[in-house]
């Protein structure tokens, strides 16, 4: 559909929201740990917004790998944090858990400003056609669908994701010990098979909530931004 020179401007903006996004989530998570009076982020040096340390390197891998075949998927390294050394656990446990979701939903909100700003003044048929327009455009359009979906998906109450320590931390004592124990036994190879599942069958259990969020955030539907963005009225 593009020429080679705006496809990689698509894939350096997307590997560009990937870094931001997935870097500032475990900071995130990290910041407030260590907040809360938990030694052991700064310990590993991970209360640091140099995000290179939040990474590694099997997320990046598959980050430049799904980027150069047309999606963004990565992960970052999992946050040390140690519950027990915190003021109060239970709750500063669940304030730095959902941390990292709540900085997607911060960042997308950033990039939807500059996008409805974009928008109002008639900015990209003013940007030459090619690179330039698709970089400026993926940017800030992609900053919002990403972010969003880092967000979407880390809520999801399955496997490793933030999600199923939110529930857990709302349960009492007992249902928390067996539904830990269920995604720590079933979780990680659950959420793959879904993951994979969703691939296969083409399955968008978060096109609803990303749409309806994008719509609050920037003011117009997902399409009708990229129809102004890409001049298709």
């Amino acid at each position: 559909m593009f020429g080679g020179g705006v496809h990689i401007a698509q894939m350096l903006a997307t590997a560009l929201i990937l870094f931001l996004g997935i870097g500032v989530h475990e900071y995130a998570h990290c910041k407030f740990a260590d907040m809360a009076g938990d030694p052991t982020p700064r310990y590993y040096g991970r209360v640091t917004l140099d995000l290179t340390k939040h990474f590694e390197m099997s997320g990046v891998i598959m980050m430049v790998l799904s980027t150069m075949s047309g999606f963004g998927m990565g992960w970052g390294k999992p946050s040390p944090v140690n519950p027990e050394k915190m003021k109060n656990p239970r709750v500063d446990w669940f304030v730095s858990v959902a941390a990292g979701p709540i900085s997607n939903i911060c960042q997308a909100f950033i990039y939807a400003f500059l996008l409805r700003i974009a928008l109002i003044t008639n900015l990209f048929p003013q940007l030459p056609m090619g690179s330039t327009r698709e970089f400026v455009g993926y940017l800030l359009f992609g900053g919002v669908a990403i972010n969003l979906g880092l967000a979407c998906f880390n809520l999801i109450p399955f496997g490793p994701l933030d999600g199923h320590w939110l529930v857990g931390l709302l349960l009492p004592e007992k249902p928390r010990y067996y539904w830990f124990k269920f995604n720590r036994q079933v979780g990680m190879p659950g959420l793959f098979i879904v993951v994979m599942a969703i691939q296969l069958f083409h399955v968008n259990i978060l096109g609803g909530p990303i749409g309806y969020l994008f719509h609050l955030f920037v003011g117009t539907s997902v399409l009708d931004a990229l129809r102004q963005i890409y001049g298709l009225y």
